[in-house]
């Protein structure tokens, strides 16, 4: 296996950073060549939609009118939805992308979006439930349901928007917490105050329209919430998709000579140029982290690479079997080491 020294894989980071902007999601190696929705977004919509695709965004601020709130947009119907996407919109930022993405490629991008962002704009029950949300949650567990600090020293509200909260809770759990309460936290009872039309609406819309992908992170009643709820019930036992299997000490090499610059030797995200690199590299001992990502997530970072930061994708260089040694190595010395130590 090649070595790179931290200057050359300093170079080829910056290198395949460039060359991944530009590449659709279906270039795959011989036998992938599905269709990842998820990553199209994420690679071409989320700089300007953002993650969650409610327009927040970095750019946000910089484009007038500003990007398209898909999670208040019922007027989009997915025929305007593709004709926008294929051709632009004038006096917008919004451009065409029929010369980078095919005709399937721009409709399952389409249907992703409505899928994942649009399901509370779409449907009434989910809309009651963003009102409900906003008159009796949001005070504690703030807009986009980020939670906030405890101002009475108990446990504080609960974040909806991290992997831990779309691991653990389920849609009967969160309806046992709005009926009854929660004891030693702020989360009052609930079954006397709302009916239970609006505690069953409030409930859905915090698990379509707040406990999204990270990514590309995303739970609730969507298809892509589903897949979720399946991965978090396997827990971190899913093997490498096409029946691969890493070799972790040969990952170890490939991490140590390639990826320890940026993320460290102790995953840590505190390699040597991670002072220079914004945003930070990922921190692989992060608990989120762990709670998230099993063998197929991480293998599919390191396929893809990630957007807006510096981390390349690596498909373009090395082969599936580098690849899943070096995942094998992250997953059993940061991830799978990592959750043992938290569990004693």
């Amino acid at each position: 296996m090649t070595r790179y020294s931290p200057l050359a894989s300093s170079m080829l980071v910056f290198l395949f950073w460039l060359i991944s902007t530009n590449t659709s999601a279906t270039e795959r190696p011989p036998g992938k060549a599905s269709i990842r929705a998820d990553v199209l977004y994420h690679n071409y919509c989320s700089v300007c939609h953002g993650d969650r695709g409610d327009g927040n965004s970095r750019a946000k601020n910089s484009l007038v009118p500003p990007p398209k709130d898909f999670t208040r947009a019922p007027e989009l119907t997915r025929e305007t939805m593709i004709t926008i996407i294929t051709h632009g919109k004038p006096g917008t930022a919004m451009t065409g992308w029929k010369t980078q993405l095919n005709d399937k490629e721009m409709a399952a991008l389409a249907d992703y979006i409505r899928a994942t962002f649009m399901q509370v704009s779409l449907d009434p029950k989910l809309q009651r439930g963003r009102v409900v949300y906003a008159q009796n949650c949001m005070v504690c567990h703030g807009e986009r349901g980020q939670g906030a600090p405890s101002a009475s020293g108990l446990i504080p509200p609960r974040d909806f928007t991290t992997p831990r909260a779309r691991a653990e809770l389920t849609r009967e759990r969160m309806l046992a917490a709005v009926n009854n309460g929660r004891p030693n936290t702020a989360m009052a009872a609930f079954a006397k105050r709302l009916p239970a039309s609006d505690i069953n609406n409030v409930v859905d819309y915090i698990r379509a329209g707040l406990m999204l992908p990270a990514s590309g992170g995303i739970s609730g009643t969507n298809a892509h919430s589903g897949r979720q709820d399946q991965q978090a019930a396997e827990g971190m036992a899913l093997p490498f998709a096409n029946g691969l299997t890493g070799n972790m000490a040969r990952g170890e090499k490939m991490y140590m000579a390639n990826c320890a610059t940026c993320h460290g030797t102790k995953g840590d995200g505190k390699g040597p140029r991670a002072y220079f690199i914004n945003p930070k590299p990922r921190n692989f001992i992060d608990p989120n982290f762990r709670l998230a990502f099993n063998r197929p997530a991480i293998y599919t970072a390191v396929h893809d690479g990630r957007l807006g930061a510096e981390m390349p994708a690596w498909s373009k260089v090395l082969s599936e079997q580098e690849m899943t040694d070096v995942s094998e190595f992250v997953f059993r010395r940061f991830v799978q080491q990592g959750r043992g130590k938290q569990g004693k």
